[in-house]
């Protein structure tokens, strides 16, 4: 097989993550959205914008970058993940909980 001056290229299947967020961001998210709208013209849907909020995010965090350059992340996939998911609590739940502490 020839080697050829281009790289295979990356998978590009898009992947479909749900998350759930809090009031306060989802109302964060949606101002985001407005002034995007009100700097560039054109509007955006929030589900449009995430993707590039998380990539800015991503390529900003320096931390981040540090541990990909060094190999932390080929030692932290290998080692499955096994921290309990978090329970839900109702509000009135949790602020009895948070009244109590000291």
């Amino acid at each position: 097989m020839p080697e050829l001056k281009l790289a295979k290229l990356p998978d590009r299947t898009p992947a479909k993550i749900t998350i759930t967020v809090s009031a306060e961001l989802s109302q964060a998210l949606r101002q985001y959205a407005e002034v995007y709208r009100a700097t560039y013209g054109e509007m955006e849907t929030v589900a449009d914008l995430i993707p590039f909020m998380l990539g800015a995010f991503l390529e900003g965090d320096r931390g981040f970058a540090k541990a990909r350059k060094d190999g932390v992340l080929d030692t932290v996939a290998s080692v499955p993940d096994r921290s309990p998911r978090p329970q839900r609590r109702d509000s009135a739940a949790l602020s009895s909980s948070t009244s109590t502490e000291g």
